[in-house]
Parts: C-alpha cells; sequence; structure tokens
C-alpha cells in the first residue's frame, strides 16, 4: 500500500512540476528548504488560500461521508479561511509567514486567533487523510514511534486518548518538539501547537480534528467510533514527509 501511495504522489508532483514549468519551493518551519509546508497553506495575491482537497468528497468514505466532506471543507475550512483574512487586514498584519503569526498570537484578538487556527489546522488535516492510507508508517517515524511511545499500537492508544478526552471542540496532535523528541498532546477549540501561548509546543506532523462538525452527521455522539475509523484514512505519507522536513 505504500508503495503505491509513494509512486502515485511522486506522479502527482512531477506533473505539477512540469504543468506549471517552475520547482516550488519553501522555508519550512526549521528553517529548512522544502516544498511540502509551502503547498499545504498557499498564499496568494488577496491573501492566504484554501488548497484544493487532493480527493473527492466521498473518497473517505466510508469512514468520513462526503456530506460531512462537503460541508466541513466548503462551509467550514472556506469560512476559517475568508475570515482570517479579513482579520489579519483589520490588524493591520501583514506577514504571510504562518509561523511568524502564530508566534505572536497571543498579541492579536480573536478574530486572527481563531480564524487563523481553523484555516492552517483544516489544511493540513485534509492531507493527514487519503483513501490509500491507513497502516502504520515506515522509516525513521516509524522507528522514532517505537522508540517514544513503545510501539505504534501504545502510540495510537495515547494519540486515541488524547482525541477522545479533549472536552468539547479541539484537535489532537502528534508533534514534534524542540527537542527533536516526538510528542503527543491536545488543544483547544482552533489552538495549534505553533501557537506562543501554547501547553505543549511544536511542529505539527498529525492532528485529528474533534469538533462535532467533524464527524456528527455520521458519528453523532460516537467520537470514539470516528477516532478509531480514523486509522483507517491516515496518509502516512505526509506525517513522514513533515516528519522528515523538521527533524
Amino acid at each position: 500500500m505504500k508503495t503505491r501511495r509513494y509512486f502515485k504522489t511522486t506522479i502527482m508532483l512531477v506533473a505539477a512540476v512540469l504543468l506549471s514549468g517552475t520547482v516550488i519551493s519553501c522555508t519550512n518551519m526549521n528553517g529548512k528548504e522544502g516544498s511540502l509546508e509551502k503547498s499545504l497553506v498557499p498564499v496568494g495575491e488577496n491573501g492566504f488560500e484554501q488548497k484544493d482537497l487532493p480527493y473527492a468528497f466521498d473518497a473517505l468514505e466510508p469512514y468520513i461521508d462526503a456530506q460531512t466532506m462537503e460541508l466541513h471543507y466548503g462551509k467550514h475550512h472556506a469560512g476559517y479561511t475568508s475570515k482570517f483574512n479579513a482579520a489579519l487586514k483589520e490588524e493591520g498584519i501583514a506577514s504571510t509567514d504562518i509561523k511568524e503569526i502564530f508566534s505572536n498570537i497571543s498579541q492579536y484578538g480573536a478574530g486572527v486567533r481563531n480564524n487563523g487556527g481553523g484555516y492552517y489546522n483544516h489544511s493540513l488535516f485534509w492531507n493527514f487523510m487519503s483513501p490509500d492510507g491507513g497502516g502504520e508508517p515506515a522509516g525513521d517515524l516509524l522507528k522514532a514511534i517505537e522508540e517514544t511511545f513503545g510501539s505504534f499500537a501504545e502510540f495510537k492508544e495515547l494519540f486515541s486518548g488524547a482525541a477522545g478526552s479533549q472536552f468539547g471542540s479541539g484537535w489532537a496532535w502528534l508533534i514534534l518538539d524542540d527537542a527533536g523528541k516526538l510528542q503527543v498532546t491536545s488543544t483547544s477549540n482552533q489552538d495549534n501547537p505553533l501557537m506562543d501561548d501554547a501547553e505543549v509546543k511544536g511542529t505539527p506532523l498529525l492532528t485529528l480534528d474533534v469538533w462535532e462538525h467533524a464527524y456528527y452527521l455520521k458519528y453523532q455522539n460516537k467520537r470514539t467510533e470516528y477516532i478509531k475509523n480514523f486509522w483507517n484514512v491516515v496518509n502516512w505519507d505526509t506525517v513522514e514527509q513533515l516528519y522528515e522536513d523538521a527533524k
């Protein structure tokens, strides 16, 4: 499965480069040159942009239903995107460096915080899922997970616990902290571990949305079932690439 996903991703990236005639590059969260972060959080002439979904609305069924995906992406994420740009303009914030904005988030109003987090968190979230997902990571990431948490199964249990025990709306995260160690954490509302006042700070590698709008149409109040099924669509290729970039 992983080999198939690798070649599929490689072909798509090569095609994008050939069609555009340019090589997309950026500086990732630790200052290294890479393309993934910029592609997930694109900036255009009018500010931050909502990237197209990398799959159809129904592609993640039966685990994530099409109606939820359409509303979640088309209404919630789109709303955060437009309101984030409006909030930045209102506060006179010219920066298009998402990390810089979050590193000063405590200085800004709720509009920048809530909508910026909603924009960024969802931009990552869509790409952490794939119709070809599931299984386990490989390589250095799997090794780091096993060394840190004891086993992949123990990591899944810890991450699922963080998602399930988050009171109210929020997110569960796998991050790489400043010491180069993996950690599992959670944040409330649309906060994330890049924010300067986050309880646990680090570079996001994987996240799960546990706001009710992410699962309620299909799962109602059964958040635990939603979390369990999430593992069937996790796109480990994206997680692995972000981990390699962040090291």
